[in-house]
């Protein structure tokens, strides 16, 4: 994959909590892919994939991060739960 360099300004009280340049830089693109997902812009699949891990591994990060892989709306969220009411009505006959 190609690579572009940046410089970034880091204040220096951030250093206070241990982060060294290569930490710095894996954080700036982890976040710079979390954002581009949680923005719509690019699939789990796409961001698995610039961060060099696998999608498992990349659903695994968003937990951790704290970010909703699935992002139902109101009538979405109804219509999913009725699928799986549906299955455990099915499932129990």
């Amino acid at each position: 994959m190609l690579k572009t360099t940046f410089q970034v300004q880091v204040p220096q009280p951030l250093l206070q909590f241990g982060f060294n340049q290569v930490e710095v830089q894996g954080l700036i693109i982890e976040w710079m892919v979390l954002y581009l997902f949680t923005d719509e812009r690019i699939s789990s699949g796409k961001a698995a994939q610039l961060l060099n891990i696998t999608r498992v591994e990349f659903l695994n990060l968003l937990k951790k991060r704290g970010i909703a892989f699935i992002n139902y709306t109101p009538d979405e969220m109804t219509e999913e739960v009725a699928a799986v009411q549906s299955l455990e009505v099915k499932i129990t006959q």
